[in-house]
This record gives structure tokens, C-alpha cells and sequence, in this order.
């Protein structure tokens, strides 16, 4: 498809969603198409680019939370051209997604993508994450981050080495060289995790960041490519308790989970893995309500999302879903989700995987 197709496309598809009339549709049509003959490219709206990236969060087939995508708060800072401007949308996007512990789903648009000497790129996976060492043949921190981690170092960047060094920002402005800001730490929320039950659960210093803010993914909306544009929602408890803290590859702390509750010898059989687990989301989930901050469990989120289903089946539009993402990964069998098929095809507007700037 031409640029200009996917340009009518997408607003096509806008004007029906926000009525707007035959009249001003036609118009902004054919503005679109006269600005690509003569620039090669066009500019959305701000009422465009808001509309956009929350269609791009409905048809993002790997999200569970989707029910909330008209919810998103849209910040345009296509205008930042230097990197003191763009660090400061950053740290703005952090404090106002926090709120407090009230996390607010938010995504915060860059300039387009225009050619290789005119882009910006953010170099962390998530704005706000831990930092992995490589010590000895192990790993402090979080192993998911060992390879942007050296790349921090080589920029000057030393952290102290502990288990939740948070890493700093990093991006690339058009052809410039990358920039490397420290977060505030009034801006980093963390939540430190106890357990309901078990008094020894605080002893195990364990602590996750309030809000996931994805940085390294594209924002397509009507051909127009925005390749930085961090964006967040609201942490299910398996993605930290599940996965982040649990998954071998990362934070490994089922086995000291099972040996703190006498579970050390158990076999396979025994399901050790699977007490273990289902504690520390217990605890995750305990400790973020504890604190105040937003969360949500897979049981609530997988019946949020078949409203979701039924919503947007009354809207006339097709579901779409990656079935492997959607299944939480703790008791997926008690959810619909796990006993549905659905579509995997991917619609635009949406956000799609980008390689790394610094490989």
C-alpha cells in the first residue's frame, strides 16, 4: 500500500469512529494526499494522533488490559528537538503514569520517524527497570538487562551493584550521539513485597516498580511511524510474580520461596514449583494493594477482557488476540480465554517490535 492508502485508511476508519461529517472527512482527504505529493509525507492532528494511539492499543493482540483503551492519556511531543526536552517529557510521562500510586495508562508520541539521520530512538526496553552484572558467572540484578547494562557502563554510567539498581534513560536523537540521564528517585515508585501470611516472606528483600512503561516499541498509525513513543498501563500481579521474578532467566526465586516454606526436598510431583508460585503472587498482589498502587489479577483481568470482547463485537469490529500472550501464565484453564481461538491478525494503528539501536 501507498502512504496515501494507509493515510485514507486510517481516517477513514477515524472520522467513522469520531463522526466526523462527509464534508470535513473529503476535505482532510484531499489535504493528506496534496501534503504527500508535495512532502512526501504528512502530519496528523493532535485529535488524529490521540485517536490513533488509542485504536493502536485496541488492536494490540498480545494486551489483556484492553478494556481500558479509550482511558489512555496522550502526550504530543513531536515538538522536542533536543535532548533536554525530550528528557523532561520522560520524566513527566513517569510522574504523571505514577499519580501517586492511582497508576493512569499513558503514552507520550515523539517525532516521526523520517529517515535514519531523522529519528529518535529510546535504547531502554522499559523507562523504568533493574540493572543485571554479570559477577562470577552469575548474574546480580536482573538477567534480562545484562546486555543494556554494559552499554550504560560504556557510557559513563556506574551503578552501585546491587539488586535494583534502576538503569538510566537512554536515546539517540537523528545522528547524534546516545544520551544518558539518571532518574530522580522521587520520580522511581517501588512497592517492597510482604506476604499475608508468612512473617519471613519481608527477609527476602524482594521489590518491583510500580508502573511498566514499554520504551523500545513503534507507534504506526496511517503509515506514519513513531519510533519512540513509551507508553504504559497497569501491571497484572503474574507479569511481575509469574514471570519477573519467577521465569529461571530472570529473578529465579521459586527455589527459595519453596525452602523458606519447607518445601526444599519436595520432588516435581510434590508441585513445589507451583506453591511457590502461587505465594509469590500472592505476595505481589498483597504488597501493591498494601501500598496503594494499581493492580490487577489474572482472574479479574481475563473477565475484563471478555467485556472487552463482548464490546467490541456490539461495535461491529473484529477480535483479534494472540492466544499465548492472553492466557495468563498461572491457572490459564480457569479463564475463557485458555478454551477460545482467535484471530491473529495484526490491524493498524498498532505497535509493533523494533531491533535495537545499539546492535
Amino acid at each position: 500500500m501507498s502512504l496515501f492508502e494507509k493515510a485514507e485508511a486510517f481516517l477513514l476508519q477515524y472520522g467513522k469512529e469520531m463522526n466526523v461529517d462527509e464534508y470535513n472527512l473529503k476535505t482532510r482527504l484531499e489535504a493528506v494526499e496534496k501534503e504527500i505529493e508535495q512532502t512526501g509525507t504528512y502530519v496528523h492532528t493532535y485529535e488524529e494522533l490521540t485517536h490513533g494511539a488509542k485504536m493502536a492499543w485496541r488492536n494490540s493482540n498480545r494486551c489483556i488490559g484492553r478494556l481500558f483503551w479509550n482511558m489512555l492519556h496522550v502526550f504530543d511531543e513531536r515538538d522536542a528537538q533536543n535532548p533536554e526536552a525530550i528528557r523532561d517529557a520522560l520524566f513527566h510521562h513517569i510522574d504523571h503514569a505514577t499519580n501517586g500510586g492511582q497508576i493512569r495508562p499513558t503514552i507520550t508520541i515523539f517525532k516521526p520517524h523520517q529517515s535514519e539521520k531523522d529519528q529518535l530512538r529510546m535504547w531502554n526496553h522499559q523507562l523504568i527497570r533493574y540493572a543485571g552484572y554479570e559477577v562470577d558467572g552469575d548474574v546480580v540484578g536482573d538477567p534480562h538487562s545484562v546486555e543494556f547494562t554494559k552499554k550504560c557502563q560504556e557510557l559513563g554510567w556506574t551503578g552501585r551493584g546491587g539488586k535494583h539498581d534502576v538503569l538510566p534513560l537512554v536515546f539517540q536523537l537523528d545522528e547524534q550521539a546516545p544520551v544518558l540521564y539518571e532518574i530522580p528517585d522521587n520520580l522511581v515508585a517501588e512497592v517492597s513485597l510482604s506476604h499475608p501470611l508468612y512473617d519471613w516472606w519481608e527477609q527476602l528483600e524482594m521489590k518491583w516498580y510500580s508502573v511498566p512503561i514499554i520504551s523500545d516499541m513503534e507507534l504506526e498509525i496511517g503509515g506514519i511511524h513513531y519510533t519512540a513513543a513509551p507508553f504504559n498501563g497497569w501491571y497484572m500481579g503474574t507479569e511481575i510474580g509469574a514471570r519477573n521474578l519467577a521465569d529461571e532467566a530472570r529473578y529465579d526465586y521459586l527455589p527459595l520461596i519453596a525452602e523458606k516454606m519447607g518445601l526444599g526436598d519436595a520432588k516435581a510431583s510434590d508441585l513445589w514449583k507451583d506453591r511457590a508460585l502461587v505465594e509469590l503472587n500472592t505476595a505481589v498482589l498483597h504488597s501493591f494493594k498494601q501500598a496503594g498502587v494499581t493492580i490487577v489479577d489474572h482472574h479479574t483481568a481475563a473477565q475484563q477482557f471478555q467485556t472487552f470482547e463482548k464490546r467490541e463485537k456490539n461495535a461491529g469490529r473484529e477480535i483479534t488476540g494472540d492466544w499465548t500472550w492472553l492466557i495468563p501464565p498461572v491457572s490459564p484453564a480457569t479463564t475463557h480465554i485458555f478454551h477460545k481461538d482467535y484471530e491473529h491478525t495484526m490491524h493498524s494503528p498498532n505497535y509493533f517490535y523494533q531491533d535495537k539501536p545499539y546492535e
